[in-house]
């Protein structure tokens, strides 16, 4: 059993992180998952929330992921995120924006689209919360 594993973090523009961990804590979908060396393979989407990442060397790293999905098997996690925000400040400040921006969205929907928009919204509103 190895004791780690590797963590990638990209978005559409770019690779953010990548980082040797021996946990990553995602926020799923269906429900946080934590990643530990030799898991399972799979597959999952994830919805708005920290990714908290624990590195070799004690350390840990936190990254806002407003969406996308995450690989997982027994050597690596990668984290393909639909936006992804690293650094306090500048994440507080744009995840700010993007919420604005999510519920000009949910005010315009109809239907059960309105209720997936403002889930959307209020996953949003917890992650904000999260990173205070």
């Amino acid at each position: 059993m190895a004791n780690t594993m590797q963590f990638d973090l990209v978005s559409p523009e770019k690779r953010l992180a990548s980082l040797v961990a021996t946990q990553v804590q995602i926020p799923g979908a269906e429900g946080d998952m934590t990643v530990m060396p030799d898991h399972a393979p799979v597959i999952t989407t994830l919805r708005p929330g920290l990714v908290i990442v624990s590195g070799a060397d004690g350390s840990t790293a936190q990254f806002a992921v407003t969406g996308g999905f995450a690989e997982i098997n027994a050597e690596s996690t990668s984290v393909l995120a639909e936006h992804a925000f690293v650094g306090e400040v500048a994440s507080r400040t744009a995840l700010s924006g993007f919420v604005e921006d999510a519920r000009k969205r949910a005010a315009d929907a109809e239907g059960e689209h309105k209720d997936v928009a403002e889930k959307f919204v209020a996953d949003l509103v917890h992650l904000m919360e999260a990173m205070e």
